[in-house]
């Protein structure tokens, strides 16, 4: 069985980059398309439709639960905590509740240092305002030892919308262009309704619009990888909902992942209203036609269909992508295992001239040589895929 390349290449850099135009976490038209009868049942319909979609598609909930998923972002926000202090709720205050408050006994309260006077003197802090440290804390970092009990003060205080008047917040400070702000106030609802759909979606949008603007490849490569798995977990949670095949429309395309792009964006034509977004995704669809095809033909190749992969890939040999290194390799792969060793041996060496450090082609070339018993081209390439390996430059020369 031939591997699949561990390192995908883009077949359409030129023409499908992502863009950061739109960048608003929600647009009038996705509200309006989310909100219509004819694109999603109520609230409450959504919401039980999600338990029954995770388990069809065994969505396990350290998978989708912000406070159990391993967190690759709070590191970037961690800095905001310095802006806080703690202190405790006094029993007195907690006994005069009308609400039973006594689990907050020996919990620290987050307060903003301006706070402090009036949380220890007069009629108190807000608990809005007290509720609202709190979720900068568990949005900042979902594992804090008493995010649990942030979450149930939360509840006890202000109840099932609380998880909506974070998000609008959020919604707000990214409109604003205050993405850290608004990603902390995603991460809190989600912390109190770890499948809200809307928060889930907005947190993921934010993501992104957060790795669009940065140049560091480690914090792109996070928000990237959580913009993307977020957009994956909406599809199987709230699969209805037509707005994440859209971005993993997109996402698969950088990836090189032409197929998958596909299935996303014929997937987001079927639900979506937003007769805009229809136009543009038809036209995208029409510009990877040929990728596609060519994935296609790869596929057929690395699940040992010679025959299919060289009927498909032939016919893009002398096609715009006839330079595209993989086309040349995987198209030598099959020609070999088909006993049509001359034509392998040649787009086996074109790769080589294309990207002349492929290891993975030299490693078939020594393959061939050696069951040829061409000892010196077994350890031409065999010699060069070494050097590679340990760090130097190898080439068709």
């Amino acid at each position: 069985m031939v591997k699949r390349l561990e390192k995908r290449v883009t077949l359409t850099d030129d023409v499908l980059e992502e863009t950061k135009k739109g960048e608003h976490i929600e647009s009038l038209e996705e509200r309006e398309e989310k909100i219509s009868g004819r694109a999603a049942r109520k609230a409450e319909d959504l919401y039980t439709d999600s338990k029954a979609n995770a388990g069809k598609y065994e969505v396990k909930r350290e998978e989708y639960d912000i406070r159990l998923r391993k967190d690759r972002i709070g590191k970037y926000l961690q800095r905001y905590v310095a802006n806080f202090v703690f202190d405790e709720f006094s029993e007195a205050y907690l006994s005069r509740s009308k609400k039973d408050l006594s689990f907050m006994i020996g919990v620290p309260v987050p307060l903003r240092k301006r706070d402090l006077a009036e949380f220890k003197g007069g009629s108190g802090l807000d608990l809005r305002h007290i509720c609202e440290n709190m979720a900068w804390i568990i949005g900042i970092d979902p594992n804090f030892k008493h995010a649990n009990d942030y979450c149930k003060f939360m509840d006890t205080c202000f109840g099932f919308k609380v998880a909506e008047g974070l998000l609008k917040e959020g919604r707000d400070a990214a409109e604003e262009g205050s993405y850290d702000d608004a990603c902390i106030h995603f991460r809190a609802a989600l912390c109190l309704r770890p499948d809200f759909m809307d928060a889930m979606y907005s947190y993921a949008r934010v993501c992104r619009a957060m790795y669009l603007e940065s140049n560091n490849t480690e914090y792109v490569k996070n928000m990237k990888e959580e913009a993307n798995e977020f957009f994956e977990l909406i599809t199987m949670l709230h699969p209805r909902f037509a707005q994440p095949y859209y971005f993993l429309g997109y996402a698969y395309i950088n990836q090189g992942q032409y197929l998958k792009a596909k299935m996303m964006w014929d997937t987001f034509l079927k639900k979506t209203l937003n007769g805009k977004a229809k136009k543009e995704i038809k036209e995208r669809l029409k510009q990877i036609e040929d990728p596609v095809k060519i994935e296609e033909g790869y596929t057929a190749v690395i699940e040992g269909k010679w025959k299919k992969g060289i009927d498909i890939l032939s016919r893009y040999k002398k096609s715009r992508f006839k330079d595209w290194w993989p086309l040349s390799y995987y198209l030598g792969i099959a020609y070999i295992k088909t006993g049509m060793e001359p034509e392998g041996l040649n787009n086996l060496h074109h790769v080589l001239t294309l990207n002349a450090s492929h290891v993975e082609t030299m490693d078939e070339l020594a393959s061939v040589y050696s069951k040829r018993g061409d000892k010196a081209n077994f350890e031409k390439y065999s010699k060069k895929a070494e050097l590679i390996r340990k760090g130097g430059h190898g080439g068709d020369r």
